[in-house]
């Protein structure tokens, strides 16, 4: 999206950026205090160097933004980000990308109850698809549930607010591409775990019910210009509904136009990532392998302290976060698309995962990756100038750093940077199980323009506002596609004739499907690319006028065309060829069926347009059917 701030705006926020840039570079470059004197001497532990209001001031820049990164530890509460500190830092140390964004808050997580007599009332610990669906729709919701209300309603994300707005996304994790966090962005599901066309936990969201599909489904209906992460195991699976049934996801990946790639040279070779040939990169059947090789917390464990290994099964670090995180933005910010700006998610997802089984150095290595991402963002934004970068978490999580063996807990001890020891404790869960989520409130971060609104205490959610403000997203995806029109490249067509339909102007939808109301014929689900749209028709054998009527799938826009069926396919005496043409109609609302999506601030139009196209085509069809004859036009 161009942006329409003026010359002189744009310049003093190039010179702010630039402070708040060296400021940031001063932090990562100069270690604190502590590396010239002893730490016990007075002022040896400080981190302040002098008066900080300067570069405090320097670093609040005013929006909008051209693009924004956001950045997620799954899991990744102050413990989680103090304990990998120490050991990689040290406790004077900082985290090169974590540490060093300059504007800070703190933010809410909770969740909401679904039903009962508590339903709508605060759920203080929350899982992370609730919280990922906060920060991605603006809507509180309950546990297990992605991007829709407590009601079941699915709510619009800001992938999908940013597609329709012209801005290029990309969603990048390290674990399956299904799982909660990335999944908020692309899907509308009641249960988290509905990741493929074989997961019973669908229920009526299964394509087969009449639903939107499974996550993995669902997101190839998103389309996202860049996808990168594990999960490929979901699409060797088979669709059981819709226009690729007994196709595997895979398959339908490719046929719909994706760059499937799975290796790091595949992605390598990946030179454009865009709507008509968005990336698809799955590396692995599920989670990435850690960092860290594993260690068990067990009871008395902090009683013997271990350093931690490198993981022999850890990918190659061309498929490193940090690596993934440079390839999304070098593929969203490529020469011929930058003018547009990008929305990017990016997850280090196994904070969250080792911290729940009790793995110290598991989460620690995932820490450390995840920090190497925010710097890889933070060299971007710092050169680019018009780029939000905000970090932060989904919900805080066990680990705690104690100061001796707990008796009946289990515990772990590292030999941290400086060689002193360092005893955690993991007191929510038994040897052998899951640790819990707490319900501690999260650090958010954040530099660029627009960053100033995640300071002081906010709640999860605000994060969907301050990014949609922004990018300056239109949240009426109806009016993106208000203006559709079709268009066709004759009028009057010979039986069994095939032709196109072109649509342009459904910014608003992802998805078209459409009847010819005359006989009538089912339309295939087709993309909508930017917009626009070539639907494939084959005139009816039946001679005489014929509409065809075509529906956005998410906002329930509403396009007809008209055109004639004659023998020769030449038309009419006197010039009664039909209309053909188009109009373009938002006046349809759709059903959950066609996934309507319920939208914070989007106008609801009223249904008789589409009500009276319906009867105006039955009225036609059984005029035909008595009067066995062409109807000329009027």
């Amino acid at each position: 999206m161009k942006s329409s701030t003026s010359p002189r705006v744009r310049s003093v926020r190039r010179v702010a950026t630039g402070c708040a840039a060296a400021a940031i570079a001063t932090t990562v470059l100069f270690s604190p205090s502590a590396a010239f004197a002893e730490t016990a001497d007075n002022g040896g532990a400080q981190r302040n160097d002098g008066d900080n209001t300067v570069p405090l001031r320097s670093a609040i820049v005013d929006g909008p933004a051209t693009n924004v990164i956001l950045l997620i530890g799954d899991g990744m509460g102050d413990s989680e980000i103090t304990i990998a500190r120490n050991y990689a830092y040290g406790a004077a140390g900082q985290l090169p990308g974590i540490d060093a964004l300059p504007l800070t808050g703190q933010y809410t997580t909770y969740s909401l109850y679904k039903d009962g007599a508590r339903k709508g009332k605060p759920d203080y610990v929350p899982d992370s698809a609730a919280t990922g669906s906060a920060w991605a729709t603006g809507t509180k919701t309950y546990d297990n549930a992605v991007s829709v209300d407590i009601n079941g309603a699915p709510q619009q994300t800001l992938l999908e607010l940013a597609k329709a707005n012209g801005l290029r996304t990309g969603n990048v994790s390290t674990a399956e591409i299904q799982d909660a966090t990335p999944a908020v962005q692309v899907a509308h599901v009641a249960s988290r775990s509905c990741y493929g066309p074989d997961s019973a936990s669908c229920g009526a969201d299964a394509l087969a019910a009449g639903g939107l599909g499974s996550i993995s489904e669902q997101l190839l209906d998103t389309r996202p210009d860049v996808t990168l992460g594990g999960g490929s195991a979901s699409f060797t699976q088979t669709a059981k509904a819709g226009d690729w049934s007994g196709k595997t996801l895979f398959e339908q990946a490719e046929g719909r136009g994706y760059q499937v790639v799975k290796t790091a040279a595949d992605l390598a070779g990946v030179t454009a990532a865009n709507q008509e040939a968005p990336v698809l990169g799955l590396f692995t059947p599920g989670n990435f392998p850690t960092r860290f090789a594993a260690t068990t917390a067990t009871v008395g464990g902090a009683n013997t302290p271990v350093s931690c290994a490198a993981n022999p099964d850890r990918l190659g670090t061309d498929l490193s976060l940090a690596s993934l995180t440079n390839s999304a933005i070098d593929l969203l910010n490529s020469p011929a698309e930058s003018s547009k700006g990008f929305f990017l998610q990016v997850e280090g997802a196994s904070i969250d995962k080792r911290d729940h089984s009790a793995d110290a150095c598991g989460q620690i290595g995932e820490t450390i990756d995840l920090d190497e991402a925010v710097r890889a963002a933070l060299d971007f934004a710092e050169k680019d100038g018009n780029t939000l970068v905000i970090v932060t978490a989904d919900h805080a999580h066990t680990s705690q750093i104690v100061d001796s063996t707990p008796p009946t807990s289990l515990s772990t001890a590292v030999t941290t940077l400086e060689g002193s020891v360092m005893k955690i404790s993991y007191g929510t869960g038994a040897a052998g199980g899951s640790q819990q989520h707490t319900g501690a409130q999260l650090r958010v971060a954040g530099y660029g323009p627009g960053a100033a609104n995640v300071v002081g205490l906010i709640d999860q959610t605000d994060n969907f506002f301050t990014i949609a403000n922004a990018l300056r997203l239109n949240r009426d995806t109806a009016a993106l596609s208000a203006g559709a029109k079709a268009t066709l490249p004759k009028t009057v067509f010979a039986p069994g004739e095939t032709f196109d339909a072109a649509l342009t102007g459904l910014a608003g939808d992802r998805q078209i499907t459409g009847v010819v109301a005359s006989e009538p014929v089912a339309v295939p689900k087709t993309d909508v690319l930017a917009g626009s749209a070539t639907i494939p028709l084959t005139a009816p054998t039946e001679l005489g006028e014929h509409t065809v009527t075509l529906t956005g799938s998410q906002t329930g826009t509403i396009v007809t065309a008209r055109f004639t069926v004659t023998a020769d396919g030449q038309p009419l005496p006197g010039g009664a060829t039909g209309t053909g043409g188009a109009t373009g109609n938002a006046g349809g609302l759709a059903s959950a069926v066609n996934g309507a999506l319920a939208s914070t601030g989007a106008a609801v139009f009223p249904i008789l347009g589409a009500a009276a196209l319906a009867l105006l085509a039955g009225g036609t069809a059984l005029y035909r059917r008595r009067h066995n004859r062409p109807i000329p036009r009027a």
